[in-house]
């Protein structure tokens, strides 16, 4: 019997040299069940601090460890056996220094495994980004609308309409790329920006809420599977609503439940089938 052979998750060097080949797909992933259906379609899986709102229902992502950004990553990497896996470092582990960054940044790696992880921010984080890749840890970038820095921008906005606005924007991608970034998200910023920061840049661009030019795109899957009823984001395309099935799953549970007709013989240990 041959012994089964395991394909190495696609790496960030990888991602990196898709630039001009091919879109990258990337999307969202916080447990394991949904990280292996993800897993064979997609090229790239960011365990994102974005989880604070879509599984905790925290108001923004400020509230994300430390812990639980590697506790979701270890359920990632469970699940993950061909995509490159990347989690987000949150706030505050990584703003104050850049030494501070290596430490949480390499206690990532470490715990979970991943290939990589991603911080927000631009010429003020390039030295950090520069000093983390030195040591063996791939940095992916996030420029534009930064979810972290919601509370100094006014709140979830398209950035990069007004001239110096936009040059800064420009000048932060840039900047992210010249330190050694692999790959940087470009986030709620108007279209013909992020169209010609993704072709200024050497490295992929992956688009949320800025534009089809982009080198990849990037989703929150529970917003592309429809879990939510209540609000979808205009750059949101819903691939599947899921809210409704899994409500009207409950319904029908619950009503078997009360009436006695779940479970059968059939679902307990021991009993005869009906005949």
């Amino acid at each position: 019997m041959s012994a089964t052979i395991r394909k190495k998750r696609l790496s960030p060097k990888a991602i990196e040299a898709m630039k001009g080949e091919r879109p990258i797909a990337s999307l969202t992933a916080y447990t394991t069940p949904i990280a292996r259906l993800l897993d064979p379609h997609c090229d790239l899986l960011l365990v994102g601090d974005s989880l604070g709102m879509v599984l905790y229902g925290m108001d923004s992502t400020l509230g994300v460890t430390l812990d639980m950004m590697i506790a979701h990553g270890q359920a990632v990497m469970r699940g993950a056996e061909n995509a490159c896996v990347i989690v987000d470092l949150p706030f505050g582990s990584y703003q104050e220094s850049k030494e501070q960054a290596f430490r949480n940044g390499a206690r990532i790696m470490q715990e979970t495994g991943c290939d990589g992880v991603k911080l927000e921010g631009g010429e003020e984080m390039a030295e950090t980004v520069e000093f983390l890749v030195r040591r063996g840890i791939p940095v992916f970038g996030h420029v534009g609308l930064m979810p972290q820095q919601v509370n100094t921008v006014g709140g979830f906005r398209t950035l990069g309409r007004g001239d110096e606005e936009a040059d800064r924007i420009r000048r932060d991608a840039q900047a992210i790329a010249n330190a050694g970034a692999f790959a940087v998200v470009i986030e709620g910023t108007v279209e013909p920006l992020a169209r010609e920061i993704t072709a200024a840049l050497a490295i992929p661009t992956i688009g949320i809420g800025a534009s089809a030019a982009c080198d990849g795109q990037i989703l929150v899957c529970d917003d592309m599977l429809g879990i939510f009823e209540d609000f979808t984001p205009r750059f949101v395309k819903r691939f599947a609503t899921l809210a409704p099935q899994i409500s009207d799953a409950a319904k029908t549970y619950a009503q078997e439940v009360k009436a006695r007709s779940f479970p059968g013989p059939e679902h307990v240990m021991g009993a005869k089938p009906r005949s």
